[in-house]
């Protein structure tokens, strides 16, 4: 699998073939996205032109990785200059793990098997279902919610911060596919990442209706961006660290295989809205997390590392959580237009 990052130094940055140990800059690229407009516009295949370009400088990969580069890996999907022009969201309930962990969050102090099930889990039973369509054919929507543009997205190894009015902070190790849009309105997809979806699960945990508000996070992609890369059945890995103990860790997997929607049906759904398909932008959707370490119990603390692994993938996202001062919330007042009011 071809697998790309982006780096920056300074005013400067490069798009990088991973060749492990090592990153093979391509020539006449500085971003995924002029390389990706290059191919629709000329009818090329990512792959073949990303092979037509990697003749440039070879650096060492490691330095890169653990910041003692002068090159620092930047998010492998960006718009330079115009963030607002990429959009971030993300599609739930797709795997069985997180939606036991959505029903028990929102079964509210239940005792016993018999409590009905919330709407979280007669949603992910519908994805069972019907979610996954024969070809050609249209299956159940998934549950689907909005995070942001392009400003909420944290390069690797860049803290996630918890605002000053959220109540929490906690990972969602999942796997992102990456789109931009064509002249035309056709969606075109340029690969897949690992990410950290990152989310308030104490505010979810309040009601399910406020699942809007909690996804109103930073996030995490990469570091490194897979061009056809597998998504029939992929293991990784998640954990969490405070200093030297690792005070969390599961194996996880995702892929078509483990879960209720299809891929395909996991894209029609989101990019059957006019409003998805404006040329000229970004979509990041995450396809949904296997567990949360919300779900059996764990509280981030500030300064805390969480790790998200794929096999395939590339190396491990990393990222700080951070926790903003509280005492920064503050009441925000509109004022009118009318002036003399």
């Amino acid at each position: 699998m071809v697998r790309l990052v982006q780096i920056g130094n300074g005013s400067s940055r490069r798009v990088a073939l991973v060749e492990e140990p090592n990153l093979r800059i391509l020539s006449g690229y500085d971003s995924v996205c002029e390389l990706t407009q290059a191919c629709v516009r000329t009818a090329r295949s990512l792959s073949e032109v990303i092979t037509e370009v990697a003749n440039g400088e070879v650096l060492s990969y490691d330095p890169v990785y653990s910041g003692k580069s002068k090159w620092r890996l930047l998010s492998p999907i960006d718009i330079p200059g115009a963030p607002e022009r990429m959009m971030i969201t993300g599609t739930g309930l797709t795997h069985l793990g997180s939606a036991k962990d959505r029903q028990a969050m929102h079964e509210q102090g239940a005792e016993n098997e018999a409590q009905p099930l919330t709407d979280s889990m007669r949603m992910f039973q519908w994805g069972v279902a019907g979610g996954r369509p024969k070809e050609g054919e249209i299956g159940t929507s998934p549950e689907w919610f909005y995070k942001g543009t392009g400003s909420i997205v944290q390069a690797p190894f860049e803290p996630l911060s918890v605002p000053s009015h959220g109540e929490d902070g906690g990972e969602e190790a999942e796997i992102a596919g990456v789109y931009w849009i064509g002249d035309d309105g056709t969606p075109y997809r340029i690969g897949m990442c690992a990410s950290n979806e990152f989310s308030d699960h104490k505010l979810e945990q309040r009601n399910y209706l406020y699942l809007a508000g909690s996804k109103l996070r930073q996030c995490s992609l990469g570091p490194e961006l897979v061009v056809d890369g597998d998504f029939h059945s992929v293991a990784g890995d998640v954990r969490l660290e405070r200093g030297n103990e690792v005070i969390w860790q599961k194996s996880i997997e995702t892929g078509e295989a483990t879960m209720s929607h299809s891929l395909a049906n996991m894209e029609h759904h989101h990019f059957k809205f006019d409003a998805h398909r404006i040329p000229g932008h970004v979509h990041v959707h995450f396809f949904g997390a296997h567990s949360l370490s919300f779900g059996e119990g764990v509280e981030l603390h500030d300064g805390d590392w969480m790790q998200v692994h794929f096999a395939g993938y590339g190396r491990a996202l990393r990222n700080p959580i951070h926790f903003e001062d509280k005492s920064l919330h503050r009441l925000i007042r509109v004022k009118s237009l009318n002036f003399q009011g």
